[in-house]
């Protein structure tokens, strides 16, 4: 649905971003990653035409990206603004005007999703009497009122508590579901994993790396297992496997198994219930809080 080109942009001599290149999947949720700095805010920013980037092209169904399909995406800055003196709904109107919808479409779809977010009494208080949860709240339902095909979300999940977290999880895969395609930025590697299809990952403006979720994880992978076995027995050392480590667990013995190159599960679990009885055995995934620091420390 979206393709970043080549994108650079220079301020003045620093260069925020060299040469980033990536394609957002119709219908997915795409992780955009980075340390604090890395440009992700950047490339954000010239998807919504806030700034021009310095080389590079950003299409978007086919075509270069212009003013009037930027009015069609919704977009969540990082940096949350609303008018501190207006009542939320006249500002929730406001802002829905802006997007091109009629007053009267407008406060029937806010009406729904103030019922949905439990709100309704809101409507008449003014930003400034609302805590800085439910003012994201507020927030949130503005960015996706109009029904966007393309939602761009800088860190939605800030300010919120667990339970509310969770709520905007879940409007997020229903959305996804809905059909919308949604870029998420965010430092919470276990939202990533719980909800993004693919992500890039930029570092110090240079695109690091790009690719399904689940494909990074097993590329970064140690090829390991975990072995959970009757304590008391001695796990011996196999041809398909060597012993990583090895210690005593609460009710069992859990090792941890280098597979050997060319050998699968059916070739280690075949030489371990030989020898022990096997009470679990599961793939050791890396999760992408380490993929992350890997890949942006080199550790």
């Amino acid at each position: 649905m979206l393709a970043c080109k080549n994108i650079t942009k220079n301020f003045g001599t620093f260069k925020a971003l060299d040469d980033v290149s990536i394609n957002v999947p119709e219908g997915k949720i795409f992780g955009l990653l980075g340390p604090n700095g890395a440009g992700k805010t950047t490339l954000i920013r010239i998807i919504n035409r806030i700034t021009i980037p310095t080389a590079g092209e950003v299409i978007l169904n086919g075509k270069h990206v212009d003013d009037e399909d930027v009015r069609s995406i919704g977009y969540l800055p990082e940096e949350r603004g609303l008018f501190k003196k207006m009542k939320v709904g006249e500002q929730s109107l406001y802002l829905a005007r802006l997007k091109g919808m009629s007053t009267a479409a407008a406060t029937a779809e806010l009406k729904k999703w103030f019922i949905r977010f439990g709100i309704q009494s809101w409507w008449d208080k003014k930003v400034e009497e609302l805590s800085k949860g439910m003012a994201q709240k507020v927030q949130f339902i503005t960015t996706v009122l109009h029904k966007p095909q393309l939602l761009i979300l800088d860190e939605p999940f800030s300010g919120f508590d667990p339970v509310n977290a969770q709520m905007i999880r879940d409007e997020i895969l229903r959305m996804r579901d809905e059909g919308a395609t949604i870029i998420l930025s965010t430092h919470n590697m276990e939202s990533v994993e719980e909800l993004c299809d693919n992500i890039a990952l930029i570092n110090k403006s240079h695109l690091v790396v790009t690719g399904g979720t689940d494909a990074i994880r097993h590329e970064y992978g140690n090829n390991q297992v975990e072995v959970l076995y009757r304590s008391g027995e001695a796990l011996p050392a196999g041809t398909a496997y060597t012993i990583f480590s090895d210690e005593e667990s609460k009710d069992s013995r859990r090792a941890v198994l280098d597979v050997a190159a060319n050998c699968g599960s059916r070739d280690v679990l075949g030489e371990l219930i030989r020898n022990v009885d096997v009470v679990s055995y599961r793939e050791l995934i890396p999760r992408m809080n380490d993929i992350f620091i890997k890949l942006v420390t080199g550790k």
